[in-house]
């Protein structure tokens, strides 16, 4: 995955620094995860493994699946993924997009999970209490995990803090384990 990544980067970073240049960031999110979203088919993923067709073909064909959702600047970046045997890595490079957008506009995407739906005096303060701490805005989704039995985990970027209580009991078994 690593290698992935780093193969990924250049043409993330690329994306990033046009839509910048074009004041179009939002749009350029939005159209790397559409054309992401259409990579994910496995009848696409099937039809553009052809070896039969061209990478401008390739290109085209995905284009053409996207519809209206893309504009021709995309387009040409959907040309030279093809051209370089890149259109696989077009998931990656839409999170590594979304990296570069968080750092850029200072958000950070949250994950609250919670054993049960959280009230929203809960989550407004667990957001103030992140926004201090990290330092920037904060984005926030929710999910209900009934394993987490009580408590919350939180995970922003490549931060984890574990509240729950399936957590702690973990960690209990560990300590118990490692005095055996």
């Amino acid at each position: 995955m690593a290698e992935l990544t780093t193969i990924a980067r250049p043409y993330a970073k690329a994306a990033f620094l046009f839509a910048k240049e074009q004041n179009a960031l939002a749009q350029w999110e939005s159209m790397l995860a559409t054309a992401a979203a259409v990579m994910a088919d496995p009848r696409v993923g099937q039809a553009l493994d052809n070896p039969a067709l061209s990478a401008s073909s390739k290109a085209a064909m995905l284009a053409e699946i996207c519809g209206d959702t893309i504009d021709s600047s995309f387009r040409n970046y959907l040309d030279q993924l093809a051209q370089n045997k890149r259109l696989s890595l077009l998931s990656i490079i839409g999170g590594l997009f979304h990296q570069f957008l968080s750092v850029e506009s200072s958000f950070a995407d949250v994950e609250l999970v919670s054993a049960f739906p959280m009230e929203d005096a809960d989550v407004s303060g667990l957001v103030a209490a992140l926004k201090k701490r990290l330092g920037v805005e904060v984005r926030v989704s929710k999910q209900v995990d009934p394993s987490l039995i009580g408590g919350v985990l939180i995970r922003a970027g490549d931060t984890v803090i574990d509240g729950s209580v399936r957590g702690r009991l973990n960690k209990l078994v560990e300590q118990l384990n490692s005095r055996v």
